[in-house]
């Protein structure tokens, strides 16, 4: 194992070494698309986390209603989830699954909104890339919302929180 700075900066990140080969690439070294047809169809469910940092004309716009292009956390909670089901569209070697369930919160705080996505299927892979797509397309929704208020909005801690089902069970941030 090698330890660093790791992403996003996190001191002691800890990034395994891998021995297999890479799943994503073929004999010649040209990407692919893993074949799941083998797995096991199981229940399979993750959840996604991100923040929008706002202004405090924003967040006060926000909590009164009063943002000129409508209900911003309802659009972007329809925009969410509509990103986790067109998931497959804008990741390439994402699998397209039947996605079951897309719940996406939002929550105002005084720093901006925190967006949370869980995502849940019962499919032969799972549903980690879903819950970032939702969370960061539910954000990039709320920024073109609020954007004449607060041009500045920034995306940021966009990051799978859980996720559980398959052969490797759960999984939790530390």
């Amino acid at each position: 194992m090698t330890a660093g700075a790791g992403r996003g900066g996190e001191p002691g990140f800890v990034r395994e070494k891998r021995t297999e080969a890479l799943t994503h690439l073929d004999a010649g070294g040209h990407a692919r698309m893993v074949d799941v047809s083998g797995k096991d169809v199981t229940a399979r469910s993750a959840c996604a986390t991100g923040r929008v940092l706002l202004s405090a004309a924003a967040v006060a716009a926000l909590r009164a209603g009063d943002v000129p292009k409508g209900d911003a956390i309802a659009v972007a909670r329809i925009a969410g989830i509509a990103g986790a089901k067109r998931t497959p569209d804008l990741i390439p070697l994402c699998h397209p699954i039947g996605l079951h369930g897309v719940t996406v919160d939002l929550a105002v705080t005084d720093e901006g909104v925190d967006i949370t996505a869980t995502t849940r299927t019962a499919d032969r892979t799972g549903v980690e890339m879903e819950a970032l797509t939702s969370v960061s397309v539910a954000g990039l929704a709320l920024i073109d919302m609020v954007k004449s208020i607060d041009p500045a909005a920034v995306i940021t801690d966009v990051r799978v929180e859980w996720k559980e089902g398959g052969k490797t069970g759960r999984w939790t941030r530390p």
